[in-house]
């Protein structure tokens, strides 16, 4: 069942003409997947949406890189920079959770070497910050997060939640929810 609300959500991404694709989101290999993206900010968008799909049943780790890519063969097997980058991240990141400080930290970015991409220290800085705030959520603050990220207002929130207007209003600012959206959208401008 979670394999296949992450199919689903893959899709949403493949589908919406704002996402930022150059190619389309596709499992790889067992649970990996991958997918080329405009700029690092639409990369770093789908991860919270991806990672909002899953919840609560389950989460996931990524690694986002910058660099060339090339593709082997016609089943799309790919290598270079950017390849060897997101893998280097994500295998950062698969550490980073056995460690206390940064078990909640879900999303990791690498610059492969010798490219000039945006800067590493700048991006997993905020990254880190998202991660541990939406991993402090609970199930309905990220559901309120999903639900502002796909355009609904707190009121239409408030009706699917069966709670007051007010209530979800006091979540978005206690539980840091107006600060996700707010990082989310600074991270959707880098290049």
């Amino acid at each position: 069942a979670l394999h296949t609300r992450f199919r689903e959500a893959m899709e949403s991404v493949n589908a919406d003409p704002e996402s930022g694709l150059i190619e389309d989101l596709r499992i790889t290999v067992g649970d990996e997947f991958q997918g080329r993206f405009e700029t690092v900010g639409a990369a770093l968008a789908a991860t919270l949406r991806l990672r909002l799909a899953l919840s609560p049943d389950g989460d996931i780790r990524f690694g986002v890189g910058w660099g060339e890519v090339t593709v082997l063969d016609d089943e799309g097997t790919q290598d270079g920079p950017a390849w060897w980058a997101a893998r280097n991240a994500i295998e950062w990141v698969e550490a980073a959770q056995q460690e206390a400080a940064t078990e909640k930290v879900r999303t990791a970015y690498r610059c492969g070497e010798g490219e000039d991409g945006p800067g590493e220290p700048e991006v997993n800085g905020a990254l880190f910050c998202r991660d541990h705030l939406v991993g402090s959520l609970d199930d309905r603050g990220r559901r309120i997060l999903g639900g502002m990220l796909d355009g609904r207002t707190q009121a239409e929130i408030a009706e699917i939640e069966q709670v007051s207007p007010s209530a979800v209003s006091q979540r978005v600012r206690r539980d840091g929810i107006g600060l996700i959206l707010t990082a989310h959208e600074e991270l959707r401008r880098v290049r």
